[in-house]
């Protein structure tokens, strides 16, 4: 049991003197991991759950762990929780927390378990969340462009290859093939889940514990469906981020690319979509511009997604088996990269409930560099015994 008085840090014991300030500084990680407070309090309550149930706490003390941790989280909730940098992230906070609740006794929740796996399962479970999160407003922006297909299924528009005129289509079936963007898109956040479905919690430092634990009631209990097969690569893995951070960029990529057609048609040399006021800027001295700022900032966002995929392959690349701190960033990288993906799709969605097509010049471009060729030749080909290469 290590004690964890508020002017020790949790290494107190083994090494005398005091943390440096810049390390403090730099080395801490609670500005960004306090969003995995409630992920963090849920493994502890299990932990020491199955702890009671394998005979190796009290019932006395698991009762009092548990109240400490409920009492945290609505400190945290109602925002009168203190964090303070010196315990560098929220799990050693929350825990510094219980000591001043219920004394001692705080320090048997860490029995069994090293911060390397308590952190990984955190992580797993923030990121399940915020996987059906995205999903959700994928969904969202689906039915949005599901509705305005709907509406323009007769709308003749020209397709284009290379950036211009190649065939007749419907703009809905344009549109449609946003769909199918965003459909990919979901499946891959969808198969993301399975490697999210493995328990980390257990491992502790890198080789197990010599506790007597059941990995299976902490698998259940936190919604996990297995739990990690091999202890090493437990602490090593990210490749769950890595696949959570392509598919950001993925998703980003589409949004990009969708965001730069209607940059396109909205321009005056198209002049294909009309965008609603709410959604476009002036310019502070031309006073009849409309600027598809919004889609701008859509496109431009993509980079920033590209960016930290590439961040986190970067810090992996040299990485020896198993834990290191060169892996702590992974929590930043991802919270980043999730919260601009989140906002890229409210935005586009924004943007596809305030646009209108601008139907007559669309089919005036339609009629523009013999769209209807290829249907002349099949027409030639069919009827008249001619050769397609003729």
């Amino acid at each position: 049991m290590n004690k964890n008085k508020n002017n020790q840090t949790i290494w107190n014991a083994r090494i005398k003197k005091n943390t440096s300030i810049i390390f403090q500084k730099i080395g801490g990680s609670i500005s960004i991991d306090k969003k995995l407070y409630k992920e963090d309090i849920a493994g502890s309550i299990a932990h020491v759950e199955m702890l009671f149930r394998q005979k190796i706490i009290s019932f006395k003390i698991k009762n009092k762990i548990i109240y400490g941790l409920n009492k945290i989280e609505k400190e945290i909730i109602k925002k009168k929780f203190e964090y303070n940098k010196k315990y560098e992230d929220i799990h050693i906070n929350i825990e510094n927390r219980l000591f001043q609740l219920i004394g001692e006794e705080a320090g048997y929740i860490h029995t069994a378990r090293s911060r390397n796996d308590q952190v990984i399962t955190d992580f797993k479970i923030w990121l399940r969340s915020a996987t059906t999160k995205i999903n959700k407003s994928l969904d969202n922006t689906i039915k949005t462009i599901l509705k305005v297909a709907e509406k323009n299924i007769t709308t003749v528009m020209p397709g284009f290859t290379h950036l211009k005129n190649a065939q007749a289509v419907s703009f809905a079936h344009y549109l449609l093939a946003y769909v199918e963007m965003f459909k990919r898109d979901k499946q891959r956040f969808i198969n993301n889940l399975e490697s999210l479905s493995e328990n980390p919690l257990g491992v502790a430092a890198l080789t197990g514990t010599s506790f007597n634990i059941d990995r299976n009631f902490t698998t259940k209990k936190l919604g996990f469906k297995r739990p990690t097969n091999n202890s090493i690569d437990t602490v090593a893995d990210r490749d769950f981020v890595l696949d959570f951070l392509y598919s950001v960029s993925v998703c980003s990529l589409h949004i990009s690319r969708i965001a730069e057609e209607f940059i396109i048609w909205n321009s005056d040399a198209f002049g294909l979509i009309n965008l609603s006021d709410s959604v476009v800027t002036g310019s502070s001295i031309m006073p009849q511009k409309k600027n598809p700022d919004l889609l701008e900032y859509l496109r431009g966002k993509s980079g920033i997604s590209f960016g930290n995929l590439f961040s986190m392959l970067t810090i992996l690349k040299g990485l020896p088996l198993s834990y290191f701190k060169d892996l702590q960033d992974d929590k930043e990288i991802v919270f980043k990269s999730n919260e601009t993906l989140i906002n890229c799709i409210r935005v586009l969605n924004e943007i596809l409930k305030n646009f209108s097509p601008n139907k007559k010049k669309m089919l005036e471009l339609a009629n523009i560099g013999y769209i209807t060729a290829t249907d002349l030749a099949d027409y030639l080909v069919k009827n008249h015994e001619m050769s397609f290469r003729k």
